[in-house]
This record gives C-alpha cells, structure tokens and sequence, in this order.
C-alpha cells in the first residue's frame, strides 16, 4: 500500500486558499478508483516547520503533496506557533527530502512559483512537480483532482501528470501550461498498481495549447491567460516589493511590451494579499484637466476615491486655501488612507501623459516623490504603494530630491529571450519545429507582441513561416498598424527619422546622438550595445528602409 502524506499551510497573514476542497476532492477521488485499497491518505493541517519533518519520519509516506504558497526562490510557505508565515528554503527542504530519497517516489507542490524548490528536490527525488507561475484555486484543485484520479486507475506518474493537466483544459481554464513535471527514468512498483515507464526525462515544458483558446495579442495580456510569459526574476521582485511598507515600483518599458501586463500582475498579487487597489490609466484624462494643476489634483482625488468606492469628499477638503497639493495630500492621508484599515496599492498607467504638460509634470510627480518619503517614518503613509508606468525617458527638469523615478525598485522591460521564446512557441503547440525559434529571433528580435503575432496567424494555419518572412515588412503584412504608427511618429520628428536613416543604413551598431539614441529606444525601434545603437530587429531595419528612404 502507498501512502499519501498531504501537507496544507495556509498562513493567517497570507490570501485564504480552498485547501479543504482540494483535500476532499482527492480523498473522493481515489475512494471511487478501482485502485482504492492500494492507497492511504494522511492529512496534515496548518504545519509548521517540525510538523513537516515529523510527518515525514512518522509515516514514511511514497508520495508527498503540499497544498499553500509558494515563494519561488525564497522556498515553500508554512506557518509558525502562531499560524503566521514562517518561509522554508529551497535549501532546507532540498536537504530533508534527501533523508528519504529510498522511500518517496513523488513529491507534487501545489502551489504557486513552486518550480524552483522542485528542481531542488529532484536532485533526490525521481518525481517532483511543480508550478512554474501563480495558479489559480480552481486550476490547482483540478489538477490534483487529475493527477490522483489517473494513479487510483493504475497509470504511472507522468501519465497521472499528463491526466492532471488535461483536467485543467476540461474545465476550460487556461492554465495548464503552469505545472511542470521532472521525471527520471526509473521503474515504478507493478505489484502496487503503478505501470513501469520506460521513456527518458519527461522534460513538460508547457501543454500545447487547444487552438480554440489562442489570443490575438492586443492590450494587456489578461491575467489567465496561457501565453503571458514572465520573465524572472521581475515578477517575483515586483510582489516582495509591493509587500514592503510605503513601497514605491517604476516600470518602464517601450509600448506592447507588457508594462501593463506586469502592473496587473502585482494588482492582482496585492488583491490576493487582501489589498485595495487602484488603477489609472493616465491616457484617459480629459485634455482640459491639465490645463491646472488644481483641476487636475481635484479629478486625481475623485477618481481614486472611485476606485475604492468611497465617496467623494473633495468639495470639503478643497474648501480652504492652502496649495493644491497640500489639499491632495491631505485628502489621502486625513480622508482615504485613514479611512483603509489595508493598505492601498495604487497604480499610475501611462504617466507619459503628465510629462507633455511640465509644470504640472514637476508639481505632481514632485508630491508623489514627498509621499513615498513620509511613508519612511509615518505609519499611515506606510499603507500607500506606488507604480508608476511610463514608455519614455523622464525629460522634464525634475529636482533630484523631488522625483519618483530616483527612487524605489526600477523595472525596465528586456525583450523575451531564447528560453522564453522557446515556451511561448510551445504555449502555441508549434515545438516540433526546430527552424522557427531562430528565424523568428533574426525577423522579430524579442519583441513580446511581434512574436506573439506571428505565433498566432502561424498557429491558427494562416500563413506558413515562409510567408511571414516576405510579407511582415510590408503593408499587406499583419504589422502594418504597427509598424505605420511608428513611422508617422518618425516623419513628425525629423531628427528622429534621420537618425533612424543612420542607424538602419549601417551593418553593424552605430553611434548617434544622445537624446535621438534614448527617444528611439523609448519607442522601441532600437537597442543599445554599448554606446551604439541598432535596429531592434529585423523587420523594422527591411521596413523603414525601405519606408523612409521612400
């Protein structure tokens, strides 16, 4: 008889998961399959540390599954004495499970941003899962539901592992992509029902994805979906430092490269944590409201207290007349921040907006900047966290001690790399294709939204690679807006449009002007190496020759 050892931790300070729904659906499972006697459940709640290792001697269990956060590199989430978090190393627990490498065939951590403690593990255990992103609940409990299902019907771990995946896809959640499996080559134990595999290392990079839930990339890519690739260690940085009182993030990057993605990414990761959040979209403001710095401040407050849905108290606080922004500041902190008993996340999208009007530009960005220093030594501005979103580089004349984008955690966008690439080609179920990682590198470069075109017209069968390659320099080509819109921007700013002459014309990185090299990488049509620049890829060095010599 096997025995599963399943271990849950759902910290006080930490979003409540469904563990006693996970925990019932497999006991339901496996208490119809046709394999029942062949396995014992055991169940451990809200462990700590020594309960872990106990359990572990105390039941020599085959097969361990562990149910509560993950920490990616900072290891597993359990609890201590008083139920709060207590974070266990991928160090530590890579040592333990050592200790009973000749017992425990199957490790599964269900649990987000688990990957990295199960790479860890796998040096001693044959069969460890893991997550390789957050996972929703529903996902999550699907997949365990899957996986134990397959082992009470008598298949083997990587079938049981594909099983739970498939479960996902079933249920029509976009997810399934998020487990990740490391198998060695070993037999399995006929006599207790579990079939011998003789394949080498199941490697599960990522489930090809069913084509009927491929997503034309345009906007933000949402929060389920299987084709937002991250790229660590951003994303982990970004949710420890929202965490941290009176945290203050800038994310910059040029457009369509997932700015927006990622600060919903830590909206939603603060929504998680039982955080109120706000999100503002800069590019939506009415044009007549930055005319003043107090009609501006005014709609600032209201839209804000919209957002949490509060009602609007601006009217009382404007009524005096200290400045504009000392009115602001005390809306938040006498009105909003004290009326939050959590703390307020709030996000500024496409701030670029501000930097055309620059003396609110200098006012404004000058208050954020007080703000986040009151949070260093008052306990209410604490509850405040700032992003800040912007495409371009800062210009406007900002005192050093007066500005937000010198201060904080600074994000800066890279291109998808090789690795990631390979996976969004495999989220796409295009991996049998050795040729199309290079070629689409040498046409697209990194380019997040670039690649995810291509991938989708290639995935859907509506061109072939070789068609893309003599097609997406040209307006019949499925860039056409986007590669317009960039030059009608060039053909407004001439030293621009001759500088990218300069830059395309050359066969190896050129040096150009300083602000014309920064302008251009802001929109995203170069990149540095070195103090030179070149072409981000391909398609805009065959486009823009062509287009501006034109």
């Amino acid at each position: 008889m096997k025995k599963i050892l399943i271990l849950s931790a759902n910290p006080k300070n930490t979003n409540k998961l469904r563990l006693d729904e996970e925990v019932r659906q497999i006991q339901l499972g496996l208490e119809r399959a046709k394999k029942r006697e062949e396995f014992e459940i055991i169940t451990k709640w809200a462990i700590c540390p020594d309960d872990l290792r106990r359990a572990l001697l105390d039941h020599e269990p085959e097969i361990v599954h562990f149910s509560g956060h993950g920490g990616d590199e900072n290891g597993l989430a359990l609890e201590d004495n008083t139920g709060n978090l207590q974070m266990v190393s991928t160090e530590s627990l890579a040592r333990l499970f050592k200790l009973f490498k000749n017992k425990i065939e199957c490790i599964l951590l269900n649990a987000c941003y688990s990957e990295e403690q199960a790479k860890a593990i796998y040096e001693h255990i044959g069969c460890v899962i893991g997550m390789n992103q957050a996972i929703g609940d529903n996902a999550a409990i699907k997949f365990a539901t899957g996986f134990y299902d397959a082992l009470g019907a008598g298949r083997s771990y990587e079938e049981a592992f594909d099983f739970g995946c498939v479960a996902i896809d079933l249920a029509s959640i976009p997810e399934s992509h998020k487990p990740v499996l490391k198998f060695k080559n070993q037999t399995q134990n006929h006599s207790n029902g579990l079939d011998s595999h003789p394949e080498p290392n199941h490697p599960q990079p990522s489930s090809p994805i069913n084509i009927n839930l491929l997503e034309y990339p345009q906007g933000q890519v949402p929060l389920d979906s299987p084709f937002y690739i991250e790229r660590p260690p951003i994303e982990v940085d970004c949710n420890q430092a929202i965490i941290r009182h009176g945290s203050l993030i800038r994310i910059k990057a040029p457009r369509q490269l997932g700015k927006t993605s990622l600060l919903n990414r830590i909206l939603d990761y603060g929504i998680r944590q039982d955080y109120q959040i706000v999100y503002l979209d800069f590019q939506l403001i009415d044009t007549e409201l930055l005319d003043s710095l107090d009609k501006f401040l005014q709609w600032f407050c209201r839209s804000i207290s919209e957002e949490l849905n509060l009602p609007d108290k601006v009217n009382q606080f404007w009524d005096d007349i200290t400045a504009s922004k000392s009115k602001c500041t005390n809306y938040l902190q006498k009105y909003l921040l004290a009326e939050s008993k959590t703390p307020i996340i709030l996000g500024l999208d496409e701030v670029d907006e501000i930097f055309k009007h620059p003396t609110i530009a200098a006012d404004f960005f000058g208050m954020l900047r007080a703000w986040h220093e009151r949070s260093k030594n008052n306990a209410v501005w604490q509850k405040l966290r700032l992003v800040i979103v912007h495409s371009q580089e800062v210009y406007i004349p900002l005192n050093i001690n007066q500005s937000p984008f010198n201060v904080g955690l600074p994000i800066e966008l890279p291109e998808l790399n090789t690795t990631q690439l390979e996976d969004l080609i495999k989220r796409h179920g295009l991996s049998g294709d050795k040729s199309l990682l290079q070629e689409l590198i040498h046409l697209l470069g990194g380019h997040p939204y670039l690649l995810r075109v291509a991938l989708y017209e290639i995935a859907r069968d509506r061109i072939t690679l070789d068609q893309l390659k003599i097609i997406a320099p040209t307006e019949a080509g499925p860039y056409n807006e986007h590669l317009r819109r960039h030059l009608l921007n060039l053909q407004e700013h001439p030293e621009l449009q001759a500088a990218m002459l300069k830059v395309i014309a050359s066969k190896t990185p050129v040096v150009i002007g300083s602000s014309e090299a920064f302008k251009l990488r802001s929109m995203g049509l170069v990149r540095f190496q070195g103090n030179a620049v070149e072409p981000l890829c391909n398609l805009y060095r065959l486009y823009f020759g062509d287009r501006l010599e034109a």
